[in-house]
């Protein structure tokens, strides 16, 4: 059967959402278990996702409804593994529900994912933009991944293993520019990696990631949040600044530190519409 299915990007990641009313054809049915019964969504992941003969994104998201502002996502990266959480994806989930309800004012949506359930508020900047700010949960620390030591970092350096409801390592380098992200990123494939420098400005940290499922992209609204959270802890920001600047290859995203409670964050940042595609989905 035909879809239709838009891409979006936040700061570059990008992303494939489909609605999945497409494709309930008795509306009281159970849309996850629809879903999961009768499609390999890993299988069309990596088929959508392909950047040489599919549509090419990072990921795609599944949208479901439960009422008007009341959602689910479900996120399978690029290689068509299963995530619980994408800062930029649930961004971008939002703007597709937010476009086709078409809607011209600021909205709140509840999202539950696989890490939990995320407000998302969205505020209209264009046609094709969208603002939105996302309670992220709580920061919790976690156990380095396995092979850690593989990766050959220096005992001096920062390192913090996090989890913003997925697992992140983050790392202090002095040049985020001249570290070989992509060789030591496929040493730990389990776990997003962030490298992060101070600055330039004192409230800001500049951040590289190599993402569980996807490899190097443009951006990762997890991996900010993180890398927020341990420039903090370090000290490359002062203690005073409640309101991280994360300059990233993609754009820059603003993390807010113990909001909207202590131990949380909360994620600033666009999301673009990109394109509308009819795909073929295969029951």
């Amino acid at each position: 059967m035909q879809v239709v299915v838009t891409k979006h990007h936040g700061l570059g990641n990008d992303f494939l959402v489909l609605d999945t009313s497409q494709i309930t054809r008795d509306s009281s049915a159970d849309l996850q278990k629809i879903d999961s019964s009768k499609i390999n969504w890993s299988k069309v992941a990596q088929q959508w996702c392909d950047r040489q003969d599919g549509v090419g994104a990072d990921g795609l998201l599944l949208l479901s409804r439960h009422d008007d502002f009341k959602l689910e996502m479900q996120l399978f990266n690029q290689d068509g593994s299963r995530a619980e959480m994408s800062g930029n994806g649930i961004r971008c989930l939002a703007q597709a529900a937010f476009d086709a309800d078409g809607h011209e004012e600021s909205v709140s949506y509840t999202v539950l994912t696989d890490a939990g359930l995320r407000v998302v508020d969205v505020e209209p900047v264009s046609q094709d933009e969208v603002r939105a700010s996302v309670d992220m949960g709580k920061i919790e620390e976690i156990r380095p991944p396995q092979n850690w030591h593989s990766i050959g970092s220096d005992p001096n350096r920062p390192v913090m293993h996090l989890s913003v409801g997925n697992p992140h390592s983050v790392v202090g380098v002095e040049d985020v520019a001249i570290v070989n992200l992509l060789e030591i990123g496929q040493k730990i494939p389990q776990v997003n990696l962030e490298i992060i420098e101070p600055g330039p400005e004192s409230h800001a940290i500049t951040m590289r990631v190599h993402e569980r499922g996807a490899g190097i992209t443009q951006a990762c609204g997890t991996g900010a949040c993180a890398s927020a959270w341990a420039a903090s802890k370090w000290g490359l920001v002062p203690a005073s600044v409640r309101e991280v600047l994360v300059h990233q290859p993609g754009g820059d995203a603003s993390v807010r530190l113990n909001h909207p409670q202590a131990g949380h964050v909360t994620l600033i940042g666009p999301a673009n519409f990109s394109s509308r595609h009819n795909l073929e989905l295969v029951l």
